[in-house]
């Protein structure tokens, strides 16, 4: 009989970006204007050089399809090639919008001026996530299309990893230590929802892109925003910043902060003549400190100042105080080799490890829950960490999907949760499959990335009989059962007393409710149960 799925569950997907601002307890904006950029003709190209010249603050992030390279490769098209770079501005009326450059679609020698211009301009913060690696990979890319030279720098720059490690200093406290979290952990503990990383592996270089792609890219970059904000009303509220009379950049302390300190900076007069100056002295020292030759004429080439859309004093402030930049080497720009030669595999059993590893990308075994092997016919899995998401889409089905009783299990103590239970161990760890002569035979290795086509590899190997009546039969909280008798909407009251808040609207739809036997979570049909319906419906094709 199959059982009601709860309105609370998450969706495979993010929120929409317009609801990030009910994170910062502000009233809710318009929905984000995300714009796909695909030709330098198109209103949107045009939208986006505007939007350059209107805003002070960016997040940059970019995209490509996974790169896997080996041994022999050493030239410099062993970088992966950039086929989307996410332009987030936050403009300066408050909205934001994100821009969709398609690298693929776009001439990259129209976009190469624009973009080397923002990404040193010093009127525009720059925001990223690590975006050393993006740099490299987008100077590449350009360079292999004849755009030389490529992109080396980005300032003023501010990782949002130094923001959060800031954020977590106020919280914790001064012996608090620097930590290296991922931006969807980062989001979930800054805007209290944590980023969907599930098409971070799909393949960006096939066109058209998905919808799913589209809104994955958009809220990758919109996110450095919104963390942004939050970390500024903390700063301002706080009274953090102090104004000091350094400027941000040590190359350019040749007596300009004593010009710029006597003056109101937001003069647009000066700000002109600051950008100049500036710009003239960066040049120069990088031109000395690289030994790279004066550019063309003896001239040196003026950067591009925003002079009809500088910072406020308030992001000034900020960047003098916090910010950085990424300079990249002559060492960063060339693919990084091995030298390690390979190492003699060591038998087990007589079979090399490297072998042993190869036979085990397909199924062999007999499932431990076959009855010739004294198993009772249901199918049960273990889901590792890496693919828990597997797990919840597993449960969707109604077969049993457990997870690691631990967060960061050892392998030992996932095949002895294995053997226990008699579940056949779910892994996209490759090296999980060394310990598979451990139990059997009872590992197998999840090929494919994204939820969907996991459940169904999972389906097709095992062979397992999936049924419309066995839809939303478990809990996908906990795995467990249900109480076979519906609650009625009194009882759900009492049963969820200290522990679920259920809307009172739903008292009004004389639903039924049902509650699990392990983690007694509630559960009822909703909009989000009669989608889920239709989407397993769909993947598992139960409507042929």
């Amino acid at each position: 009989m199959r059982r009601h799925f709860s309105e609370c569950i998450l969706c495979p997907f993010f929120s929409p970006p317009f609801l990030m601002d009910t994170v910062t307890k502000k009233k809710k904006k318009k929905p984000l204007k995300v714009h796909l950029v695909t030709s330098t003709d198109s209103p949107e190209f045009t939208l986006f050089t505007r939007s350059l010249t209107h805003t002070s603050l960016l997040g940059l992030d970019a995209e490509w399809k996974p790169f896997r390279t080996t041994h022999q490769t050493t030239s410099s098209s062993s970088f992966p090639t950039v086929s989307l770079l996410q332009i987030a501005c936050q403009l300066h009326d408050g909205d934001s919008a994100v821009f969709l450059l398609d690298l693929f679609s776009l001439p990259l020698s129209s976009l190469w001026e624009p973009l080397r211009e923002m990404l040193v301009s010093p009127d525009i913060l720059k925001l990223g996530f690590i975006f050393k690696q993006d740099l490299i990979y987008l100077s590449s890319t350009f360079c292999s299309h004849g755009c030389e030279p490529g992109f080396d720098r980005v300032e003023p720059y501010l990782d949002i990893m130094s923001v959060y490690n800031h954020l977590q200093h106020k919280k914790q406290g001064r012996k608090a230590s620097k930590q290296i979290k991922s931006l969807s952990t980062i989001c979930g503990e800054v805007l209290g929802f944590p980023l969907s990383k599930e098409l971070q592996c799909s393949d960006w270089s096939l066109r058209p892109l998905t919808e799913e792609q589209i809104t994955y890219a958009a809220m990758d970059a919109h996110c450095l925003l919104e963390i942004f904000k939050v970390f500024q009303e903390k700063v301002a509220k706080e009274g953090d910043l102090v104004i000091t009379t350094e400027l941000s950049n040590p190359d350019s302390n040749l007596g300009l902060k004593v010009l710029f300190g006597k003056h109101d900076v937001n003069d647009k007069v000066l700000r002109t003549q600051f950008c100049e100056a500036l710009a003239i002295v960066q040049a120069s020292t990088s031109d000395v400190s690289q030994g790279s030759p004066p550019s063309a004429g003896g001239m040196i080439q003026k950067s591009l100042c925003r002079v009809t859309s500088p910072m406020d004093e308030f992001l000034l402030k900020v960047v003098k105080t916090y910010g950085d930049r990424i300079l990249l080497k002559v060492s960063d720009k060339k693919p990084k080799t091995s030298k390690k030669r390979g190492k003699k595999q060591s038998p087990i059993n007589g079979i090399c490890k490297e072998k042993h590893s190869e036979q085990s990308d397909e199924w062999h075994g007999t499932s431990p829950w076959d009855p010739s092997v004294g198993g009772d016919g249901y199918p049960k899995f273990l889901c590792d960490v890496m693919i828990e998401g597997l797990a919840k889409h597993l449960r969707c089905v109604g077969i049993d999907a457990a997870i690691p009783y631990l967060k960061k299990p050892e392998p030992r103590e996932l095949i002895e949760q294995a053997q226990k239970e008699k579940r056949v161990l779910l892994t996209r760890d490759a090296k999980l499959l060394r310990h598979e002569y451990l139990i059997n035979n009872q590992i197998y290795r999840v090929k494919t990335l994204l939820k969907n086509d996991q459940l169904l590899e999972v389906i097709e190997t095992f062979q397992l009989k999936i049924s419309e009546d066995k839809l939303m039969s478990r809990c996908t909280k906990c795995n467990g059962r249900f109480i076979q008798k519906p609650l009625s909407a009194e009882e759900a009251i009492e049963a969820a007393k200290g522990f679920q808040r259920i809307p009172s609207c739903l008292f009004d739809k004389n639903l039924e409710f049902w509650q699990c036997m392990d983690c007694h979570q509630l559960y009822w049909e909703g909009t989000q149960y009669h989608n889920a319906i239709q989407k397993f419906v769909d993947i598992c094709k139960l409507s042929d």
